[in-house]
């Protein structure tokens, strides 16, 4: 049997007293990331027993919108790339890179 190897990615969020996050920051050892601070956050996690996502999402209040926009734009490009590597379905993947070119021409983003 082979030796397994554990890994911690660690999330910090720092909240006003309203509790809405004020500053969020990251440490992935293993990756070289060590308290990287970050603007926004999306994580998803798949509950095989219920056969659901669990997500959080997550930004600080000083997040600009314009950047906002870059941040959805680049994950769901990320997601398309995520789905053609764990699926295989080229076809699929295709469309939702469209979606991903028209989402960003209709909100004017340049990259």
């Amino acid at each position: 049997m082979s030796k397994t190897i554990t890994s911690e990615i660690k999330f910090f969020v720092e909240l006003d007293e309203n509790r809405v996050p004020e500053k969020l920051t990251w440490t992935a050892q293993d990756g070289g990331v060590d308290a990287e601070e970050a603007k926004a956050m999306m994580l998803s996690i798949w509950d095989s027993k219920a056969k659901e996502t669990l997500r959080i999402d997550l930004w600080t209040k000083d997040m600009p919108v314009d950047e906002m926009k870059l941040f959805f734009h680049q994950t769901l490009v990320a997601m398309s790339e995520t789905f053609q590597r764990a699926t295989g379905d080229e076809k699929m993947t295709a469309t939702m890179k469209d979606f991903c070119d028209y989402f960003a021409e209709k909100l004017e983003l340049t990259q």
